[in-house]
């Protein structure tokens, strides 16, 4: 009967055990995070106003767990309730909690209670990982200008070959002359050329070969002075520097950024405008650096440091990035206009985006593609009336042009109107 009792008593310590055990090693096993997974969540939810090493909307998030369990006591629960409800903890009272939300202005963090725990701790497991070890320096930009270091010079084998010349040039006038003085020292006769007319004056003694060639010099002299006098004011493939680099291809290409989100006057006004810096902090607020590899593309193909230019904008906007706010210390920029049409010249880009539906690249060629930006087309006046006389008006759908089209169609004889058949080439048009 004892044996009995102590099997059965040994038996349900066991079973007690192994349900401890399993629920002990599952509460571990849910606590631990999944750093990749977590890299993903961070990504999604906290990366807009959080980065692991540097202030930003909110505060640095490497290694918050630690830290806040070593300087303020608080726990993981802590950390749960504040991700899911942080506006509820500050309204109840909580001392850390109204802390952070005063040291940041009042800035609520966005509330996350779709996150499970699980979800939790594989961010928190993100946060917690060591940063990754940066290179040493980036590498130095490669100068196209500059010679190759090993091999032979060009410059040298062309002296060389230049050298040689002119020893072969001297040899034969030696040889020459060497000659020349074995026939004297023989008595040989060298037979002398004929001195006839030379042939310069024979032709200045023809007055209608002289007539002719005169006439024949005036019309290509004339013919390059126009040539160079229109291209006076046209600066097609102007590229100037700009004070702060700024890269269409990255903004415009990369990202796809519409060129009217920062000319958005084009839309509406005569000009398409200079973006103001503001425009640029919408995104630089939190975009204080460029990917390695962007960088390194930067460094390697263009010479340019993408990281050191943002830093000059923070510089124009009085924008302290480490303490996330306005300084109130701003400076100018003073870009540098790449299109200009003279005065007399009338263009309205409203007239041509809005209403024409005209794209951008139509004028200022493939800017998507452009490191720099630099002026495409000629701008002349001729590029712009060859436009109008291709360019087919859409006048589907807008009543205004329905009675012009009609009567128009018909005088022409066609179907579509280009803008040159609608008053296109009307000299008013353009000058006013």
């Amino acid at each position: 009967m004892i044996q009995v009792i102590y099997r059965k008593l040994t038996s349900n310590f066991l079973n007690l055990g192994l349900v401890f055990l399993l629920t002990f090693s599952t509460s571990l096993i849910a606590q631990e995070g999944d750093p990749v997974k977590g890299k993903t969540l961070f990504n999604t939810n906290c990366a807009s106003c959080h980065k692991l090493d540097k202030k930003m909307t909110g505060p640095a998030l490497r290694n918050v767990e630690a830290r806040l369990a070593e300087e303020q006591g608080l726990d993981r629960e802590w950390l749960n309730a504040w991700i899911r409800n942080s506006a509820g903890m500050v309204k109840s009272g909580d001392a850390y909690a109204n802390k952070i939300y005063n040291e940041y202005n009042g800035t609520a963090m966005t509330a996350f209670p779709q996150l499970t725990d699980q979800d939790i701790s594989d961010i928190l497991a993100y946060t917690a990982e060591p940063p990754a070890e940066k290179v040493d320096g980036p590498v130095p930009p490669i100068d196209p200008n500059q010679p190759p270091t090993g091999g032979v010079s060009n410059k040298l084998i062309l002296g060389a070959l230049a050298i040689l010349f002119a020893l072969l040039a001297i040899a034969l006038i030696l040889v020459r002359q060497t000659l020349n003085r074995f026939a004297e020292a023989k008595g040989i006769d060298i037979a002398k050329e004929d001195k006839s007319v030379p042939i310069w004056k024979a032709f200045a003694q023809n007055q209608f070969l002289v007539l002719v060639t005169v006439i024949f010099f005036l019309l290509a002299s004339a013919y390059f002075v126009f040539g160079y006098l229109s291209q006076i004011g046209v600066d097609q493939g102007y590229e100037p520097v700009q004070p702060i680099h700024y890269s269409h291809r990255i903004h415009a290409g990369d990202n796809g950024i519409d060129c009217k989100y920062c000319h958005s006057s084009a839309r509406v006004s005569k000009h398409s405008g200079i973006p103001s810096l503001n425009i640029c902090m919408n995104c630089h607020k939190s975009i204080y650096e460029v990917s390695a590899e962007t960088q390194q593309e930067g460094l390697d193909e263009y010479g340019v440091d993408y990281n050191a230019e943002i830093q000059k904008l923070y510089k124009a906007v009085g924008w302290d990035d480490a303490e996330q706010k306005y300084t109130g210390e701003t400076e100018p920029v003073k870009w540098v206009r790449i299109h200009n049409l003279p005065d007399f010249a009338y263009f309205n880009h409203s007239q041509h985006v809005t209403v024409a539906g005209v794209e951008c690249q139509t004028c200022h060629g493939p800017v998507e593609e452009m490191e720099v930006m630099y002026q495409y087309s000629p701008l002349t006046m001729g590029w712009c009336i060859d436009c109008h006389r291709k360019t087919e008006v859409n006048v589907k759908d807008n009543a205004y042009y329905t009675k012009i089209h009609e009567q128009l169609s018909k005088k022409y004889g066609v179907e579509k109107l280009t803008a040159a058949q609608m008053g296109g080439l009307e000299c008013g048009k353009c000058h006013y």
